[in-house]
């Protein structure tokens, strides 16, 4: 089974998200959204502008078996001051479907080559300690737990509603930018 999960994610194509891509970029947005342990979002951006708005956008990755794409990985800048230009929060979220079959591995070797080609030297994420999956993988890259952000919000939908969560909190430094 392993191999066979590998294979998928070796065989998932990344590339840089296009405008044509949103519809499904958004779609299994919600679906993460919709597991409760994904995020405390309740629902997409409701544009591609508005997407692009919060993101650096040579940043924005879509991984697609065939035709159809089945996850996606962007980072957002954590602040608009200069001094933190090269630091980035990671978001990556993978269709139900595809989920331990190595897509999200792919995206996110992917994600952090695109960080470095622009300048970013230390990645951050923010999962829900229920999120074990997503915890393992971006340890597999890399990442290591710095702190966990204890009541950090309060869930308003789904199967943790009216529920305050942990939020673990995750970085990496690039071996690669950043070291003068």
């Amino acid at each position: 089974m392993k191999a066979a999960n590998r294979l998928t994610g070796e065989m998932a194509r990344v590339m840089l998200m296009a405008v044509e891509d949103w519809p499904a970029v958004a779609a299994i947005y919600q679906e993460g959204i919709d597991t409760g342990r994904a995020t405390f979002e309740t629902a997409p951006p409701a544009t591609w502008e508005e997407w692009c708005k919060a993101k650096i956008n040579t940043c924005s990755l879509v991984a697609r078996t065939g035709e159809s794409i089945v996850g996606w990985a962007a980072l957002s800048p954590v602040s608009s001051r200069r001094v933190y230009v090269g630091v980035a929060e990671v978001s990556i979220y993978i269709t139900a479907e595809m989920r331990g079959k190595g897509v999200g591995s792919r995206l996110l070797e992917e994600l952090i080559l695109a960080s470095e080609a622009n300048g970013i030297w230390t990645l951050q994420a923010g999962i829900l300690s229920e999120n074990q999956a997503s915890v393992a993988l971006h340890l597999r890259h890399g990442f290591r737990v710095v702190g966990v952000r204890e009541k950090l919000g309060r869930m308003e939908f789904g199967p943790y509603q009216g529920q305050w969560r942990d939020v673990l909190f995750l970085e990496r430094r690039s071996k690669a930018i950043g070291l003068d």
